[in-house]
């Protein structure tokens, strides 16, 4: 925010209310503070205020409403309040417990101020969340809006996204194995860049990040502290406006070597008795490292800010302690243990550094050049930051936005139908992500089953469980646009595709990890969609038993004071029982049958379909059905795990028709199905009714399409039976290259192929020559 031409006063201390402004706190808050601390603070306790109460830290207007979420279950090892969730996966051949560690940020700000690093340093970021924990990381997703495709700066934000995740993940040897990439113009002036990470730890070697045990000393280890990054957190805590959409000095600079460097060195920290506790220094570095970490145990922390590794002369203290400079990582060795510890970081190339000691007066005191700095007591830095029940306000034009105006789009003839297909496959949201994907690697560590592109949901193997052992399952999802009319409806789906994605693949979905992105919550609007899309969440989760584990909140994604679409992205982790085969979506093999399952209600209101033909959004989505999501769940677990789903594929953007043609599209193998069995199972309300488009493109949620061998129908309708799901024959498969026939529309398998693999490129203008990809924004 600008603080251009705004009047000033003084206050207590002398402090002119500008400086409060540039450090994100209110007149109010600053009041708040002299009361906890005492006395007026001084620069640098004030900068603590800062980033510690920043939204981005504290959670100021959000956690209020962490509450309608379900936090526990029977596999949850770890809760939200850590670095990162875990939960348990499954016993190696010596009883021995593990735990999946996975946690999923947002670099938004940084990234469409300097989409390359920004996008890095999240990659960087969300990976040291996972092994702060003792777990090695394993995978990564991300989920990715951009603006209008056919922009300027969409493209060099794409490509400067891509190449970000691509270079630092791809570096340190980590395969980003799936994901989610779609485009609206809400995002025009501020993209999404959520990234999960996933890890793998014996669950008797988690690691927490308390510092614990009077004496005990501190350890800095990692690159050296710069200037980068500084205010980053206040950054992400503010919306952009034309007057502030390019501070660059608040992006962070990453180094992959060094996070490698550091990834490996901790992981032989942790495998010995030499620590009590690590944090990574992530928003607010050291700052928040050492706060967070004191007040988890209750204890206090001295620092010698003198002992710091520095790599820019001449820093002051507030900028030591604020800097964001990556790959860095505190622990709180056990005294006597230094050397060790310190041995192992010299040996990997690592500063290493005794830069103070827990102290148990729960204070937090940083010294410098002889003098004290900062003198602040822990609680009231962490626990004292404010809690905003913000104003919540219905949005005035909701209704409108829920109207559908049918009349307005109007009906089609089969012929018209088949160009409409062929052009939502060609739609960057629908068509493949080979243009993305192909630049990661994906492969690296050899865990991978089932990739980008293969199946609804990443599958990785678990080495340490064996290869009889259970393997884990992953998708990325959150249907963006559902949240415009209805954002409770929004966050019910994006648990439900989530959830569904992994269960396509025989995986039973056992917890989540969110990243919620939306506008101000200073405009009660946007409050009031917040508050609806998290109680979706936590109602969805609920009715799915995935509990939430972990996640991020990033508000403030709006420029101009126009907002972005609620998106509640959700990261959902699946257990795949053991010698159950994965199931991926494309068709398998000539004359299987294809078969509809689940609820088939389909609505063109929120679709990829109508918004495209309206240039803009309108209508609800389809009545969410939670006892039907888990009910289509449970097909698919047990189908995969009796032999019995050759394939499967869930209903989401571009409704039936797509979904097919996607089958298709992945195996090389045509279908013929009857459109008329659709029609008799759909349930349909209102002027949608009897409309082919209805049918071909409208949307819904706990449906799927899967195949099954012949000779095993019988047994695939008795499991629907008795999971009280329904499931009709829709077709079968053909052979290679026959048509992709849905009733009396028919579309060629090269026409779906070319469009889908060419769409998402051709949209963005990266067709052709590696020239006519734009040069990222430096």
């Amino acid at each position: 925010m600008t603080t251009d031409n705004v009047p000033d006063r003084r206050l207590a201390g002398g402090l002119e209310e500008r400086a409060l402004r540039d450090h994100g706190l209110t007149v109010a808050e600053y009041g708040e503070i002299v009361r906890l601390v005492g006395h007026p603070p001084n620069r640098v306790e004030l900068g603590i205020f800062g980033v510690m109460w920043s939204e981005h830290c504290a959670y100021k207007s959000s956690r209020a409403h962490f509450k309608h979420l379900p936090t526990t279950g029977p596999r949850v090892v770890q809760g939200p309040g850590e670095n990162a969730g875990a939960v348990h996966i499954g016993l190696d051949r010596e009883g021995r417990r593990w735990a999946a560690v996975f946690k999923m940020e947002s670099h938004n700000h940084p990234s469409f101020i300097e989409p390359v690093q920004g996008a890095a340093t999240g990659v960087g970021g969300i990976l040291r969340d996972v092994f702060t924990m003792g777990a090695r990381p394993v995978a990564l997703l991300d989920g990715l809006r951009f603006g209008t495709p056919e922009s300027e700066r969409t493209r060099q934000l794409v490509a400067g996204v891509v190449r970000g995740i691509s270079s630092y993940g791809n570096c340190v040897g980590v395969p980003t194995v799936g994901g989610d990439a779609s485009f609206d113009p809400s995002f025009d002036g501020n993209v999404l860049v959520n990234v999960l990470a996933l890890g793998i730890v014996r669950e008797d070697r988690l690691f927490r990040g308390a510092a614990a045990g009077a004496g005990n000393p501190v350890l800095y280890i990692g690159s050296r502290t710069g200037r980068d990054g500084i205010h980053g957190a206040t950054m992400a805590s503010a919306g952009f406006d034309s007057g502030n959409a390019a501070p660059r000095p608040t992006v962070q600079v990453g180094d992959p070597l060094a996070e490698k460097q550091l990834l490996e060195a901790s992981l032989e920290i942790f495998a010995n008795d030499w620590i009590v506790g690590a944090q990574d220094m992530g928003a607010a570095g050291l700052t928040s490292s050492s706060f967070e970490m004191a007040a988890r145990s209750g204890a206090g922390l001295r620092l010698d800010l003198d002992r710091v590794p520095l790599r820019a002369g001449g820093m002051t203290p507030y900028e030591i302690l604020l800097s964001e400079s990556q790959e860095r990582m505190l622990m709180v060795a056990r005294r006597g243990h230094e050397e060790e510890v310190a041995a192992v970081c010299r040996r990997w190339g690592l500063e290493v550094a005794t830069i103070g000691e827990v102290t148990g007066d729960g204070r937090f005191t940083a010294c410098w050049q002889g003098e004290t700095v900062a003198d602040l007591p822990v609680e009231a830095v962490v626990g004292g930051a404010p809690s905003y029940d913000r104003k919540r306000l219905r949005p005035g034009d909701l209704d409108a936005r829920r109207e559908l105006p049918v009349a307005d789009v109007r009906d089609v003839s089969p012929q018209l139908a088949r160009d409409l297909w062929l052009a939502l496959m060609g739609d960057p949201d629908v068509a493949s992500k080979r243009w993305i994907y192909e630049q990661f690697d994906h492969s690296v560590r050899t865990n991978t089953l089932l990739g980008p592109g293969a199946a609804d949901a990443a599958v990785l193997r678990v080495k340490e469980l064996g290869d009889e052992g259970e393997r884990i399952a992953l998708s990325v999802d959150c249907p963006s646009r559902y949240g415009f009319a209805d954002p409770w409806s929004g966050g019910v789906y994006a648990v439900a595709e989530a959830a569904r994605n992994v269960a396509c693949v025989g995986a039973e979905p056992v917890a989540l990890t969110d990243c919620l992105n939306f506008g101000s919550p200073e405009r009660s609007e946007v409050m009031w969609s917040f508050v609806q899309a998290i109680r979706g969440v936590g109602d969805a989760a609920r009715a799915l038993a995935t509990p939430v584990v972990g996640g991020n909140v990033s508000l403030y994604n709006e420029h101009d004071g126009h907002g972005i679409l609620p998106t509640p992205m959700v990261g959902m982790l699946g257990v795949l029982p053991a010698g159950v085969r994965p199931t991926p979506l494309g068709f398998q093999s000539p004359g299987h049958g294809i078969f509809l399952v689940g609820r088939f209600a389909p609505s063109l209101g929120a679709s990829l379909y109508v918004s495209r033909s309206l240039g803009r959004h309108a209508g609800r989505p389809s009545e969410p059905d939670l006892v039907a999501e888990r009910a289509l769940c449970a097909l698919l677990r047990e189908g995969a795990a009796a032999g019995l789903l050759e394939s499967a594929h869930d209903l989401s953007d571009g409704g039936l028709a797509v979904a097919l043609a996607e089958c298709a599209v992945a195996s090389g193998l045509g279908c013929k199905c009857r459109l008329e069995v659709a029609r008799g199972t759909a349930r349909i309300m209102g002027a949608e009714r009897g409309r082919l488009d209805t049918l071909l493109f409208g949307e819904t949620g706990a449906s799927a399409v899967v195949t099954c061998a012949r000779g095993r129908t019988e047994e695939l309708l008795a499991l629907a039976a008795a999971t009280y799901t329904t499931c009709v024959r829709l077709g079968t498969v053909g052979d290679p290259g026959d048509d992709i026939t849905l009733g009396h529309v028919a579309i060629s398998l090269a026409e779906a192929r070319d469009a889908h693999g060419r769409g998402f490129a051709h949209a963005l203008g990266f067709e052709g020559a590696a020239q006519n990809v734009p040069a990222v924004v430096k």
